[in-house]
């Protein structure tokens, strides 16, 4: 890792949205501090320093975009010895995460609000063993596709942080995301061992609001499950 500081990057996805209502501005006020990961961000650690994971019990998991939050709770309760990360930047969707958090008592969460590839910087090599991607923004202009997840900066990142045998699963209900996914995540590093259409997702797959909204407006889910080599 170079000594000189990483460049400072463009980051196009949403921070804010509506209006957050009175108990989530006190989840973000009481709860997000203390569940934030220190050394990530750039002005906490400028250097970009590799993080020490000290904090971890069992394997380390990363779900990438956790939207409402609904997945990562439901991946923590039911794998209470391992440690999960969520990173999400969008304002409103951490505060329903940590609303979920408190109904639901899970302890093995740790929290990056903010750009995951900061996240990626900071990381040791080939700490992961298993990464989630659900639902990721589609950007569905053509002149924005490069702003996707599954595009090298991103995969190549991740390729770095992922043990040899880690699960990298995506599911997504826009048809050329999938495209997208199959051409670019393999040259990354990643085998592709299991695709499937609506009614294949995994056996401890919870469908989150976005699964929801997708099939009450006619598109439908695909899940792409990829092993690192």
């Amino acid at each position: 890792m170079s000594d000189a500081p990483a460049p400072r990057r463009n980051f196009y996805g949403r921070i804010k949205g509506k209006t957050l209502r009175a108990s989530q501005k006190d989840y973000l006020a009481e709860d997000l501090g203390p569940l934030t990961l220190r050394g990530v961000t750039r002005d906490d650690n400028p250097d970009r320093k590799v993080l020490d994971l000290g904090f971890v019990r069992g394997p380390l998991w990363l779900e990438v975009g956790f939207g409402g939050g609904e997945h990562l709770v439901h991946m923590a309760a039911r794998n209470p010895g391992v440690t999960i990360i969520g990173a999400e930047p969008f304002v409103n969707g951490i505060a329903m995460l940590l609303g979920k958090i408190r109904g639901a008592g899970v302890t093995n969460l740790w929290l990056h609000p903010g750009d995951v590839r900061d996240l990626f910087d900071v990381l040791p090599d080939a700490c992961l063993s298993k990464v989630f991607l659900n639902y990721p923004d589609p950007w569905p202009k053509a002149r924005h596709h490069r702003r996707r997840f599954v595009t090298p900066e991103y995969l190549n990142a991740l390729a770095r942080v992922t043990a040899p045998g880690t699960e990298f699963r995506v599911a997504t209900d826009i048809p050329d995301y999938v495209r997208q996914t199959l051409e670019e995540v393999p040259p990354a590093g990643f085998d592709l061992v299991h695709e499937a259409g609506q009614g294949g997702a995994w056996d401890d797959w919870l469908s989150t609001r976005y699964e929801q909204k997708a099939l009450r407006e006619g598109r439908s889910p695909h899940y792409l499950t990829f092993r690192r080599r």
